[in-house]
This record gives structure tokens, C-alpha cells and sequence, in this order.
């Protein structure tokens, strides 16, 4: 039975956010539930540097993922301590919380969010995530009974973020919790994020990809240009780095890396928006950006 408006009259709404240490899957799982690529994903921790909400609109619900920076205890640059403070704030104002653990593995870190959730007035799901890559699945309840408090948890889910294993079953239960309400985005919306956010995103993906034992957190991007004429997207994008030498390491010899890296993010950015793309890099340096709140700033990165 639907509404006036066409929806069904038990339709869902609500908001969750994904939560964990860096590196524990929770950009893999938002582009696993939406079936494509929104968020950025690397080996390398604490690639989400912002909050970034992925929407999945079904006949039964509308829910907006938020995908969060990894919360990590040693925060000492302002870029560190930014990313803190956007994880930690989207606690607040959610339906829900997934706390995302890496399948028989307790860390530190985990710790870490396991206390700062502790005070969160919020439902919380917990989701072992990777359990594939445990071969003794009966060991995980083990690990379940020595690290946790099962009543804190509206609910215990294993899945697989990558191969999607348990994911379908994840996004029922979530569903179950979240309020009757009209949805708040257009059905065919898939992100809260700009174009221009997009694209800087996949940039510095593949400039992370390239540059991973280099200078990974040395990078930003910034979109200076984005203009669509006729059949062709322009992008135009400045890179920066905190020392000369970076610069140089970026670029490469005869300009070879930052081809590389054009190419590669030009191919990802065809696909994203579905159009042809002409793609232009530029390298600056901006000595120390990440330890400066204005410069942080500047680059995009708001509370």
C-alpha cells in the first residue's frame, strides 16, 4: 500500500554513520551498499579526510550512509586533529551508528572509539567487517565475548565489506531501525557532495595509489577549474605539497608521475560522471598546509 505521494506507508528515512579506526573498510562498505565509487579507497590509513554521506534509495527506505575519517588516539598536526573532531561530531544527529571493527582484531585504536562511543546517547550497531580473511569462524565468537558487551549493541553483523558477503543482510537490519518518514533527497541522488568535490577526491586517490610510499598525507587537491562545454568536462586541478622536493617527486622525471597519475584519474572521473574529460594538473608548494587551521581552511577542509 503507498501513500498519496506514491511511497509506501511503512517507507524508512534516517541517517547512520559508519565509525572506526582508520583503515578498517568504512569507505569500501559505502561504495559496496551504493554499487559504485563515491568514497576513496587506499591501503593507506586515514585516506576519508572529510565527512562525505553516500544515499541509497530503495521501494522500502532512503538511507544516508556517512562515511567518517578513521578516529585515531595521536592526533598532533590540525589536519590530524580536523578529522578527529568531523568523526567524533557525527555521532550527533544520526538515527544510528555503525561501529566498524576489523573481524579478530583489537587494536588501540579501537579502543579509542569504543570509549568516545560509550557516552553517545545513539544506537549502536556493531559490524566485524573482513571476515573472510578468517579461516576459523568460530573463533570470531570468541573474540566477540572477550572484546565486547553484547548488550551495548542493538545488534552483532559479519560481513565483508570487499566481496559484499553479509552486506545485504546489513543493510535489512539497519533499515529496520530507522524511522517512518518521507524521504529528504531525490530518488536518484547517490552523494550530498559536490562535482567539484568528486573530482578532487579521485585525484588525490590516485595520486595516494602512486605516491603511497612517498608523501601520501603531504597531499591535497584543489579543483580551480570545472567547466562543461558541448560534449567535454574541463577539469582543472591544483596539487599541493609541503616542500619543494615533493614537488619534484610529484611531478617526476620529465613529468612522468603526474601523467601517470592524469591518466589514471581521468579514466576514474570518465566513469564517475560519464562523460569525456580533459584533465589538467598543476604541482604547487604550500609550505606545512597540513599544520595550519587557515590553510586547512582554505583547502576545503570545514568543520
Amino acid at each position: 500500500m503507498t501513500d498519496n505521494g506514491g511511497l509506501q506507508e511503512d517507507f524508512r528515512f534516517g541517517y547512520v554513520s559508519i565509525i572506526g579506526r582508520p583503515n578498517v573498510g568504512k569507505s569500501t562498505l559505502l561504495n559496496q551498499i551504493l554499487g559504485q565509487k563515491v568514497s576513496i579507497v587506499t591501503a593507506k590509513p586515514q585516506t576519508t579526510r572529510q565527512k562525505l554521506a553516500g544515499i541509497k534509495t530503495t521501494p522500502q527506505g532512503q538511507v544516508v550512509y556517512v562515511d567518517t575519517p578513521g578516529i585515531h588516539h595521536s592526533a598532533k598536526r590540525a589536519l590530524n586533529r580536523y578529522m578527529n573532531r568531523v568523526a567524533q561530531a557525527s555521532f550527533r544527529d544520526v538515527d544510528l551508528v555503525l561501529f566498524m571493527v576489523e573481524a579478530g582484531t583489537w587494536s588501540r585504536q579501537d579502543e579509542f572509539v569504543a570509549r568516545a562511543l560509550s557516552s553517545v546517547d545513539v544506537p549502536v550497531m556493531l559490524v566485524l567487517n573482513k571476515v573472510d580473511l578468517v579461516p576459523d569462524k568460530e573463533s570470531l565468537l570468541a573474540f566477540i565475548d572477550k572484546n565486547f558487551n553484547a548488550d551495548d549493541y542493538i545488534g552483532i553483523m559479519m560481513i565483508s565489506a570487499k566481496n559484499g558477503s553479509g552486506v545485504g543482510e546489513l543493510e535489512k537490519l539497519v533499515l529496520s531501525q530507522l524511522p517512518f518518514s518521507r524521504p529528504f533527497y531525490d530518488a536518484d541522488q547517490f552523494t550530498d557532495r559536490s562535482e567539484r568535490f568528486l573530482a578532487a577526491e579521485m585525484i588525490r586517490e590516485q595520486l595516494t595509489l602512486r605516491l603511497h610510499q612517498e608523501l601520501p598525507y603531504a597531499l591535497t587537491v584543489q579543483i580551480e577549474e570545472f567547466k562543461r562545454k558541448g560534449n567535454l568536462l574541463t577539469i582543472g586541478a591544483i596539487i599541493w605539497v609541503e616542500r619543494e622536493s615533493q614537488k619534484q617527486i610529484t611531478i617526476g622525471k620529465n613529468g612522468v608521475v603526474l601523467k601517470q597519475v592524469g591518466s589514471a584519474a581521468r579514466i576514474v572521473l570518465e566513469e564517475l560522471f560519464g562523460e569525456k574529460i580533459f584533465l589538467r594538473l598543476w604541482v604547487k608548494v604550500s609550505k606545512d598546509w597540513s599544520d595550519s587551521d587557515k590553510l586547512i581552511e582554505r583547502f576545503g577542509y570545514t568543520d
